[in-house]
């Protein structure tokens, strides 16, 4: 073991302990999405009862503070630390959902899921740079894997655990929940997780410091490309979501049952992060998304075909749909953590600001794809399916652009 690697790894945790605390630090997203599908519809007739796809927004805002947030949360972590940039992403969060239980009218929400937003981007974009400051290459895609594949229960239950909420009280105690949630993350951080960026690795927070590294950044062409991948990606999931309770509801008649339908979709996704971590090692981060956007675009095409003509109807129509919107959310899980990996395997001494520059273009792309998507609605699965098979297309295209870095022994030969 080399001096510089001892250090590192005396800061790892125990792998299952490590994919458990990363999964929740990535799941803060998950859960301040998911958890508010169920109280859409009482938000609407609350607060915008004569637009009620306006509710919507509510998604997307939460998603276009977050990637602006990113672009923040990464250099604030090179300059301070990794824990410290965490504690004050969730002080934000916290302060957003408080204003948000308090919200009088849809404006102020709007508002403080912004503020939500711009705070759940450090757990999210410093947990990752954390993750490149103890892994690298295939190795960091098959760590982040694992931590998928355990972040994948959090979507699984937080419908679920949503319409609990708003059943037992109301809407507003949902942000209650997300401040609970918070500080578990928080003091997990604080008590178990070590500093693994020591002081003399840090960046300063000086505009030649920021320019440089961003300059690095946007000139590497496998990382712009990575990211208009991800943005696509992004896109096409967030649109997916922003009317998915609708569809369940209106187009399909499964309103009751959506929790319970989400948590299948879910766990059915989450072996994509298991089959990842086996494949990634032998295929290629590369070619395992070349792969995974291939079939997501004809498999979009396919199915948007047959609903297009009205082949199906009733119960087969509905089985169709899931069976697609599962796929979503695994094509997700198979290509989220190697493209993340992809876009920081040549970033690791840059990594907090590279993870942000990634995750915030992506991020704010992906809302201007998805709100006009979601604002299509028309009750059918038809804009949605478009968008998917239009994003995924365009996304194995840039994908066959992309180069991967050869895989070297620990002795750095290839």
């Amino acid at each position: 073991m080399t001096d510089t690697a001892a250090p590192l790894a005396a800061r790892r945790l125990a792998l299952p302990e490590f994919t458990a605390m990363l999964a929740m630090l990535f799941a803060t997203i998950a859960f301040s999405i998911d958890a508010m599908l169920p109280a859409l519809p009482a938000i609407a007739a609350e607060l915008t009862p004569d637009a009620v796809n306006r509710a919507q927004l509510i998604l997307t805002a939460f998603v276009l503070g977050m990637g602006v947030g990113t672009i923040a949360a990464g250099p604030i972590s090179d300059a301070v630390g990794r824990r410290p940039a965490i504690f004050g992403g969730f002080a934000l969060y916290v302060a957003g959902a408080l204003l948000a239980h308090r919200a009088q009218s849809l404006e102020i929400l709007l508002l403080a899921r912004l503020l939500q937003g711009l705070g759940a981007a450090a757990p999210r974009i410093v947990g990752l740079a954390l993750v490149r400051d103890l892994y690298q290459g295939r190795e960091m895609a098959r760590v982040s894997s694992f931590v998928m594949m355990v972040f994948m229960v959090v979507p699984a239950v937080a419908p679920s655990l949503g319409q609990v909420i708003i059943h037992v009280w109301d809407w507003r105690a949902v942000f209650l929940a997300f401040v609970a949630f918070a500080a578990a993350g928080a003091l997990w951080i604080g008590l178990r997780q070590p500093e693994t960026l020591p002081p003399e690795r840090r960046r300063p927070l000086s505009p030649g410091n920021l320019a440089s590294a961003a300059r690095e950044v946007l000139s590497d062409r496998d990382v712009m490309l990575c990211t208009a991948v991800m943005a696509l990606g992004f896109g096409q999931m967030f649109a997916l979501l922003s009317s998915i309770q609708q569809l369940f509801a209106d187009a399909y008649g499964q309103g009751r049952w959506f929790p319970q339908w989400f948590a299948l979709i879910a766990l059915f996704s989450a072996s994509a992060s298991f089959v990842n971590s086996r494949l990634v090692v032998r295929l290629g981060m590369r070619r395992v998304c070349l792969v995974a956007y291939a079939v997501q675009a004809l498999f979009s095409l396919a199915a948007l075909a047959v609903i297009r003509a009205g082949l199906l109807s009733g119960l087969p129509a509905f089985a169709l749909f899931f069976v697609w919107a599962t796929s979503i959310f695994f094509m997700a899980g198979l290509t989220f953590g190697n493209l993340n990996a992809l876009s920081l395997q040549r970033m690791g001494h840059i990594a907090g600001m590279a993870a942000s520059i990634v995750a915030s273009v992506a991020t704010v792309a992906a809302v201007f794809i998805a709100a006009p998507v979601g604002l299509m609605f028309d009750g059918t699965a038809v804009p949605v399916m478009a968008g998917a098979a239009l994003c995924s297309a365009l996304a194995w295209l840039m994908m066959r652009r992309i180069v991967e870095a050869p895989v070297t022994t620990p002795t750095g030969h290839a």
